[in-house]
């Protein structure tokens, strides 16, 4: 069934990732009404978070940012899609990575890298950072339970020579990369609820406390990694920003959970400026300290 699905599937993703990018958005906006107005999906989860969140905000305004975030994580899942057969030279035009040159520096000191981010603004396409990287370049994700499309994601991220490497083979790569002498550019998305039983440290985000992802900062630690936020804003549709702030470049001295808690703090300020581009869908506050 699940080979059928994909059968079935794959020409019409394949599709729509040539069309161009006007037609592509297009489609996002027909899109936008059958996944927000009549799919409703994970309607209840966002309205939820957006209360929970921005308690500041008036239900009026909360539903500006609601309505927003569909249209824009519509145009996500597209741009997603349009990966397959997007150039280099699109993909660099349209993700813009502002000061590059502080991880080039980086590389120059011989360590690791550990870049941490969010699902914010187009986390798809940070991969478009490879391009710029002479390190061997891991993405960490979450493996896909269909097999055939979970290959297509490796095929489409090995255009960008990216390696993805899921949650469980990330200490594994690591010891073996550190144990090689290979350096090594990782990526986390740290910003989504870990389980209960791996929850090492709870933190305010958003006013509210909640178990957070440490993995990035105790590696950093251990494996003596430079760790680095990633800060990506949307300047219109289909273009963003990237720019690198370094956490820091001896996490060694820094008491723990203190970048983890710097990072949390630097994704409130663009969630606040923007909160329409963050990927609400999440259950992110579903275990929380009141």
């Amino acid at each position: 069934m699940q080979y059928l699905i994909y059968l079935l599937a794959y020409p019409i993703i394949w599709l729509i990732s040539m069309l161009p990018f006007r037609l592509l958005y297009l489609f996002s906006d027909f899109v936008y009404i059958i996944v927000y107005r009549i799919i409703r999906y994970r309607k209840k989860t966002v309205r939820e978070n957006l209360i929970l969140a921005l308690p500041h905000l008036s239900d009026q305004e909360r539903l500006i940012v609601e309505k927003k975030f569909y249209h824009h994580m519509c145009d996500m899942f597209l741009e997603m899609v349009k990966t397959m057969n997007i150039s280099k030279e699109e993909i660099c035009k349209r993700f813009v990575f502002k000061n590059i040159d502080v991880y080039k520096e980086l590389e120059k000191e011989g360590k690791s890298v550990a870049i941490i981010c969010s699902h914010y603004a187009s986390y798809e396409w940070i991969i478009s950072m490879n391009y710029y990287s002479d390190f061997v370049a891991y993405g960490i994700y979450k493996q896909l339970k269909n097999p055939y499309f979970d290959r297509l994601v490796h095929k489409i991220r090995s255009r960008f020579k990216a390696k993805l490497i899921t949650t469980k083979q990330t200490i594994p790569t690591i010891i073996n990369n550190d144990k090689n002498k290979v350096l090594a550019l990782y990526g986390f998305a740290s910003d989504q609820s870990p389980r209960l039983n791996s929850a090492f440290h709870w933190a305010k985000f958003m006013g509210i406390e909640v178990p957070v992802h440490t993995g990035a900062e105790m590696l950093s630690k251990r494996y003596n990694m430079n760790l680095v936020y990633l800060n990506t804003k949307k300047v219109k549709r289909g273009h963003y920003e990237a720019t690198l702030e370094i956490l820091s470049d001896n996490p060694k001295e820094v008491p723990n959970y203190e970048l983890t808690d710097r990072f949390l703090k630097l994704l409130e300020e663009q969630i606040y400026e923007a909160p329409e581009f963050y990927l609400w869908t999440h259950k992110r506050w579903k275990y929380r300290r009141d």
